[in-house]
């Protein structure tokens, strides 16, 4: 069983259904729980850093997440949930990942928002990816680091994917992302 994670964030129902195409059992869900005992955790994400953390806490998962062994994908917002601040409400966030997320500057359009291409993708989240065109929606970016895995240029280059040990990320929404983002999907339901 795939467990969704529910903090009040937008986005769990399209994932899913992306899920449910794919023939995958999950459940949406805050109870700690059904996350540690789940096969697969995703934390998805659409909304604000601040908003999203302190619901995040209030339901103890800040202490849940980070401690996780099964695999772990956090998706847009979750990714950076994930990191360890974001400048977005000046968020402390869970610190899985040692980075700092940051705005776009200034002068540009923002948020970032469309097909993409992604690129040096590396391990196994990218097996099989022939069309690397994903779909973003996001003002706040992770500057390229150690842990990333994908690369993206918009404006600069971001991280458009990071990964430390069991806990994989995507700043595009895979399950958006056509078939592009279905086989992303169905790599880490691999892992």
């Amino acid at each position: 069983m795939i467990a969704i994670i529910q903090y009040g964030g937008g986005n769990t129902g399209s994932v899913q259904n992306a899920l449910n195409r794919l023939g995958v059992h999950s459940i949406i869900t805050s109870d700690a729980g059904i996350i540690q005992s789940a096969e697969k955790v995703i934390l998805p994400g659409v909304g604000a850093a601040g908003a999203a953390m302190q619901a995040i806490r209030r339901d103890g998962l800040d202490k849940i997440i980070p401690n996780l062994k099964q695999p772990v994908l956090g998706i847009c917002l979750g990714m950076q949930l994930l990191c360890k601040y974001s400048e977005e409400n000046n968020t402390t966030c869970l610190g899985v990942f040692d980075a700092r997320v940051i705005k776009f500057p200034e002068g540009y359009i923002v948020p970032h928002i469309g097909w993409n291409n992604i690129e040096n993708t590396k391990r196994i989240l990218f097996s099989e990816i022939a069309d690397k065109n994903t779909y973003f929606v996001h003002s706040y970016y992770v500057p390229v680091c150690t842990d990333t895995v994908a690369t993206c240029q918009y404006i600069l280059p971001f991280s458009a994917a990071i990964q430390k040990n069991n806990f994989y990320a995507t700043q595009f929404h895979p399950e958006k992302s056509g078939d592009t983002g279905e086989q992303i999907l169905k790599n880490f339901l691999e892992i």
